[in-house]
């Protein structure tokens, strides 16, 4: 059976709401555990909630404490040296993006160029092609001219 995909919206309905909580509060709090067993380092989850006065803590309050106390005694910069708010995590992802642009680009133009390139050969003339592609063309055809003298 596949998971559906949830819509993130508030929901309206308090006991759906509770029970949601509920749920996946207990799943997160597994998934704590299951990083800190797996990946042998210290985690503590704490979630405060408006239906409980005092908030869940795993493994529990005591346990958490020196994990909290190590955390307080990092530098700011040691604390929030992994966080970026989302300004910067879109502006990564956009040169992400941008660099795999550019990458298909540059592949979809060594593809041009090398048609080009057997169109001249069987016989189709170059005069059609302007400056830029006969540069192209030109820095493709030393590339192919290197490569075979290295195989000889």
């Amino acid at each position: 059976m596949t998971r559906t995909k949830v819509n993130l919206e508030y929901i309206a309905k308090d006991a759906e709401r509770k029970s949601t909580f509920k749920r996946r509060k207990k799943g997160l709090m597994k998934k704590a555990e299951e990083l800190s067993i797996l990946c042998e380092v210290d985690a503590c989850a704490i979630i405060f909630c408006p239906y409980d006065l005092e908030p869940d803590v795993w493994p529990s309050q005591l346990e958490a404490q020196p994990i909290i106390a190590k955390l307080r005694n990092m530098s700011l910069f040691g604390q929030n040296r992994r966080m970026i708010d989302q300004k910067d995590f879109i502006s990564q992802q956009l040169t992400r993006v941008n660099e795999l642009v550019a990458k298909q680009h540059r592949e979809v133009r060594h593809k041009e160029m090398t048609n080009i390139m057997f169109e001249c050969l069987n016989g189709k003339g170059f005069e059609y092609l302007n400056m830029s592609d006969l540069n192209d063309l030109n820095s493709l055809l030393s590339q192919n001219i290197r490569a075979i003298e290295r195989r000889i």
